[in-house]
């Protein structure tokens, strides 16, 4: 009976589970790993050459932090939050790498409690531990894991300084059957905003003491900016944290209610050629929602746009313009969208999509007779894996049969499923999109 923790850089650790000694104990371990209740779970309390503990998902430094709950707690409510594990007497603190239950005092005075968090030791013969911590597995591989962790920089609370988490749980073997209401995940959770707000150097980050403020101050700024990104990613208001959009195209907005598309296109086509001019509009009113996308052929037409346009008046509007919806002031050029989007952002991109991908709406494509804004899942994988949705409103008028996608280096497919169409579309930068439209 064996679990694999994942810890990132530090490496991985086996624990072999001592059953016949400890079965609540490792029952309650189990079924937590099999939950992936301890993925992101930091590691604390690093005491060198003695132990370490983890097990709190958001860890004690947070005051968002409920230290924790036991596998029945989980499952059954607040009132099953503790159990009390056993302590066998032959089980001594007396090797490197013994796994225990941290526990406390429960309601009776003869009684300790416990709940998910867990210590393991980094010494040898521990005594002081006997009868505080309650034993229940060893670590039979990764000792070099824990090497790293005992001589890991840390605060004046036994907390590393440069992030140590439990990034995945692994059940080699479990014996025990599954509690009544318990259902494995099918994929690991994402970091909640508790959780992410606790990060400190990130694993891939070097500590240098050398380092010049302003640098340093400047990295912990962009750190700050992912983790802001990673939150807007999980409440829905970004696809994916690392989003960039077409670096060709040029945000504008503080547009004057009455300004068209054909006026963007006649100020902004001195820059180049434009591809695309599109004022968003109220789908259901039609009204210009006072912001635009302009697509240009070439990027270099597109940053001259950006520096000479900036504050230009339009119709008694002096305009913003920008690369995406939010940027700081080393991302121009890039493309990146930045972390100060919105819902309503969202909807703006997806929209921009669609105009790209099927044209304006109601415009006839190859194989389409009309297609009008009504629902849609859009999916926008990344070049690193990662993946985000997106939602808006498409309908498809007609029987589709196909459809030809962008132009220039874009390509797409489309193809028919009973009641639904899949349309994908790859751009030069390697994002592909997808777009499940119902036909009607």
């Amino acid at each position: 009976m064996s679990v694999l923790l994942e810890l990132g850089e530090t490496g991985d650790i086996v624990i072999d589970l001592l059953v016949d000694f400890a079965p609540k104990a490792c029952e309650n371990f189990l079924k937590l790993c099999k939950m992936k209740y301890y993925n992101f779970s930091p590691i604390y309390s690093v005491q060198k050459n003695f132990s370490f503990q983890t097990g709190d998902p958001i860890g004690p430094d947070s005051t968002d932090t409920d230290g924790g709950t036991s596998i029945w707690g989980l499952l059954d409510g607040p009132s099953k939050r503790f159990f009390t594990p056993e302590f066998h007497p032959k089980l001594k603190h007396t090797e490197r790498g013994t796994v225990s239950m941290a526990t406390a005092p429960g309601n009776n005075p003869d009684e300790r409690v416990s709940g998910s968090q867990f210590i393991i030791t980094i010494g040898d013969e521990l005594d002081f531990l006997d009868g505080k911590a309650a034993i229940f597995g060893k670590v039979v591989e990764g000792f070099d894991a824990l090497e790293k962790i005992n001589n890991a920089f840390c605060d004046n609370k036994g907390r590393p300084l440069k992030d140590i988490r439990i990034r995945h749980t692994i059940v080699l073997e479990d014996p025990f059957k599954d509690p009544k209401g318990l259902v494995e995940p099918t994929e690991s959770p994402v970091p909640t905003k508790a959780q992410l707000a606790t990060v400190r150097i990130g694993e891939d980050e070097d500590i240098n003491e050398n380092e010049d403020p302003e640098d340093a101050e400047k990295k912990r700024r962009e750190r700050e900016a992912r983790a802001q990104a990673l939150t807007l990613e999980m409440v829905g208001d970004l696809p994916f944290a690392d989003v960039k959009p077409p670096e060709n195209v040029l945000f504008v907005c503080k547009l004057n209610p009455v300004t068209q598309d054909e006026d963007l296109h006649l100020i902004f086509s001195r820059f180049g050629t434009i591809l695309s001019c599109e004022v968003i509009r109220d789908k259901r009113t039609g009204d210009s929602l006072q912001y635009a996308f302009i697509e240009f052929e070439d990027q270099k037409a597109c940053e001259q746009a950006y520096f000479k346009m900036q504050g230009v008046l339009i119709d008694d509007h002096r305009i913003h313009v920008d690369f995406s919806q939010s940027r700081n002031d080393d991302s121009i050029g890039k493309g990146t969208m930045g972390t100060a989007l919105t819902t309503g952002a969202v909807e703006t991109w997806t929209t921009f999509l669609m105009s790209r991908m099927f044209g304006k709406t109601n415009t006839p494509k190859k194989g389409m007779t009309g297609i009008k804004i009504v629902e849609t899942r859009v999916t926008i994988r990344a070049k690193n894996g990662t993946e985000g949705k997106i939602q808006s409103e498409v309908e498809a008028v007609g029987g589709i049969t196909g459809i030809e996608v962008g132009r220039g280096t874009r390509t797409g497919e489309a193809e028919a499923q009973d009641d639904i169409m899949i349309v994908t579309g790859m751009t030069d930068e390697g994002q592909e999109h997808i777009i499940i439209i119902g036909i009607v």
